[in-house]
């Protein structure tokens, strides 16, 4: 049996009990998962002036048995906005370890290196996860000053093999 696409699960960081996409600024995994929305609405402000924001979501492999081998993060669908993009990049703590956090949203996290990955191909290399373990995974998105307000979206994507 193969690691089924429902096995990779995305939660929030920012503590065990932590529900809010917008602390979601590194620290321990949630329990909760991370939702569609892990970005909030861009704001009039925020478009004017142009911002970066920083999330913090966990890549969870559920799977009661397996290891997810070789896995990849891509976002095969950025945001529809032509004044906003989402970038993504590995966190530099362990497969199963506690990410650092950062101060606030518009702090940028050490060591982390951002790739606008729109191709399994391009994808960043999360390395293998073992089941029940997670890795986590910083997103980056960029306003454009003088954007329009938008409520943006984009997919973020996770494949991997399952060993033999």
């Amino acid at each position: 049996m193969a690691i089924a696409q429902t096995d990779i699960q995305y939660r929030l960081s920012g503590g065990a009990g932590n529900a809010s996409p917008a602390a979601s600024l590194g620290g321990a995994k949630s329990t909760t998962a991370a939702g569609a929305s892990i970005f909030d609405d861009v704001s009039s402000a925020e478009a004017v002036a142009g911002d970066t924001e920083y999330r913090c979501v966990y890549v969870h492999n559920a799977h009661a048995s397996l290891t997810l081998v070789g896995a990849v993060v891509w976002i095969p669908s950025n945001t529809p906005s032509t004044s906003t993009t989402v970038d993504v990049g590995v966190g530099t703590s362990a497969v199963n370890g506690t990410e650092t956090a950062v101060a606030d949203e518009n702090t940028a996290p050490s060591g982390v290196t951002f790739a606008a990955a729109a191709t399994q191909g391009a994808g960043v290399a999360l390395g293998d996860i073992p089941a029940g373990q997670s890795r986590a995974v910083w997103l980056r998105r960029t306003i454009t000053a003088g954007a329009g307000a938008v409520n943006d979206s984009f997919t973020l994507r996770v494949t991997g093999d399952t060993a033999p």
